[in-house]
């Protein structure tokens, strides 16, 4: 069965369509109106090897807002239908990715229960065209809208592109590896018998 949704989301703040391939190639076709967000999601995509399309229409006259955060809600939400009943999947993910001098860990539990741990700061208010608090912001509608449970942390850096870029792509890295199908478990991974 391919693993694959499609999902629309519309308020009077963004119009967003969403399709993402979890056992994809690393393909993106994106288009949110921020230059940043859309390199950031590129490298979830690219380095996960997920297919995703995301096309957004914000209201960027009021800020990044509404944009990065409905598309983190959207996101999860298509994670989420995409996994199905969970059956088989490893369920847990795990990554620590270094750029440059920069170091993040991220670790993921497809548990149904929707958590955050957001342990990072940037010194500058924006990278590119978008808000640098945004990070937190898009991982929290992520985790929430998905059921997972997310930790992030930044181990060490300096260059602000850089610890925004190790979040996504170690998100990424940790995810592919919650999502892969393991043929040794035969129902869900769970002492409880269901995710």
């Amino acid at each position: 069965m391919p693993r694959t949704s499609s999902v629309q989301r519309n308020t009077k703040e963004t119009k967003i369509s969403l399709d993402l391939n979890l056992d994809g190639s690393g393909i993106a076709r994106l288009h949110t109106g921020i230059g940043f967000f859309d390199h950031m999601l590129d490298g979830f995509a690219r380095h996960g090897l997920f297919d995703l399309t995301v096309k957004v229409d914000g209201d960027l006259e009021v800020d990044s807002h509404h944009t990065i955060e409905d598309t983190g809600i959207v996101l999860g939400t298509a994670i989420r239908e995409a996994l199905g009943s969970k059956k088989g999947i490893r369920r847990y993910g795990s990554c620590i990715l270094p750029m440059d001098e920069a170091l993040v860990l991220c670790a993921v539990d497809l548990s149904g229960r929707p958590y955050l741990v957001f342990d990072g700061e940037f010194t500058t208010d924006r990278c590119g065209d978008m808000d640098t608090e945004m990070a937190r912001e898009f991982f929290y509608a992520i985790s929430y809208a998905a059921g997972m449970n997310l930790h992030l942390k930044v181990l060490y850096g300096s260059n602000n592109h850089h610890i925004m870029e190790a979040m996504f792509k170690a998100f990424a890295k940790a995810l592919d590896m919650a999502t892969v199908n393991d043929p040794r478990i035969v129902d869900v991974l769970s002492t409880k018998g269901s995710l």
